[in-house]
């Protein structure tokens, strides 16, 4: 057990994982901040992304866009690292050289993203919170904030805070565990059907292609749970005080879905869905694309046996 958690194989996969993620993501990190406006700021009309990215680089300056990329690339790396992982550790322990099957990359998935999200929900706030640091909302109740840095957001969320506020929006995160759990049981799903059962080497094209059909599944499925994660994560919302902080997260869960859907209709839980699949699908797919040619190329540089890695 100890060697499979401590592997070379699984070490390759995160680390493939993490710096295909930090790449993808930096290509289209303004699609990302057009999809985050549109969540948080619900005064803000929503527009094709083209037009929102325009209005902000007219009203913030030409940098706006990319405002707040490194602490969300830290943490995406930290965060893709675990989930790479523990998704490939768990799954190798589990199948025993076995042929896996969707039910079990879901599983996997599932517990892969608990671990994820309990480590990294900090670094999700305190990046949320710099990433919308100096924005110009539409929606004069939002607070302004004045971190000076990632080190000083910690600081001053603890202190203002309390150590809890770190882990603001973790319910609506646990739910959405199956987001990446939806997304790899697809992407290994069809995967698997392109092969065959061979140990062939999928092309690029076909990897980019099931990576953003995957992920647009999963994105469309549990968005509305995003937003609300995405609101949280802000810290602008007063939360009820309850004994039970399970039934505190329920209850405010509940009443963001219920403000929004009364707000602005059905409709509105899926506001910015246009630029967050735009962003998604995109990062998702160049994502895969570079962490299978890594991995391929690092199985085949150290001599690892990556025809067993290709049949999972």
């Amino acid at each position: 057990m100890t060697a499979e958690v401590f592997s070379y194989e699984s070490l390759v996969h995160a680390v493939s994982g993490a710096v295909g993620s930090v790449t993808a993501m930096t290509v289209f990190f303004p699609l990302d901040t057009a999809r985050l406006r549109l969540q948080v700021d619900e005064n803000r009309k929503a527009k094709c992304t083209p037009a929102i990215l325009a209005d902000i680089v007219k009203e913030e300056g030409l940098l706006a866009p990319y405002r707040g990329w490194f602490p969300v690339i830290c943490s995406l790396c930290c965060s893709n690292f675990v989930y790479f992982y523990c998704f490939h550790w768990m799954k190798a322990s589990w199948l025993k050289s076995r042929q896996s099957t969707p039910s079990t990359d879901l599983i996997v998935g599932i517990a892969a993203g608990v671990i994820n999200v309990l480590l990294t929900t900090p670094l999700w706030v305190v990046n949320t919170q710099l990433k919308l640091q100096g924005s110009k909302f539409r929606n004069s109740d939002i607070r302004p904030t004045n971190y000076s840095g990632i080190l000083d957001a910690f600081k001053q969320i603890v202190r203002k805070e309390g150590v809890g506020a770190l882990w603001n929006g973790t319910f609506p995160s646990l739910l959405l565990v199956l987001n990446p759990a939806i997304q790899f049981m697809i992407y290994e799903g069809l995967k698997r059907q392109l092969r065959r059962g061979a140990s062939k080497e999928l092309s690029s094209l076909e990897v980019f292609i099931i990576g953003a059909v995957a992920k647009a599944v999963a994105t469309t499925v549990t968005y509305p749970l995003q937003t609300i994660q995405s609101v949280l994560r802000f810290g602008q919302v007063n939360t009820p005080t309850k004994k039970s902080k399970l039934l505190s997260s329920l209850q405010t869960l509940q009443g963001l879905l219920v403000n929004r859907a009364r707000k602005h209709g059905v409709l509105g839980l899926f506001k910015g869905l246009e630029a967050k699949l735009l962003q998604t699908v995109l990062t998702a797919a160049l994502m895969f694309l570079l962490y299978e040619k890594i991995a391929s190329s690092t199985f085949r540089v150290m001599g690892l046996n990556s025809d067993r890695y290709k049949r999972r």
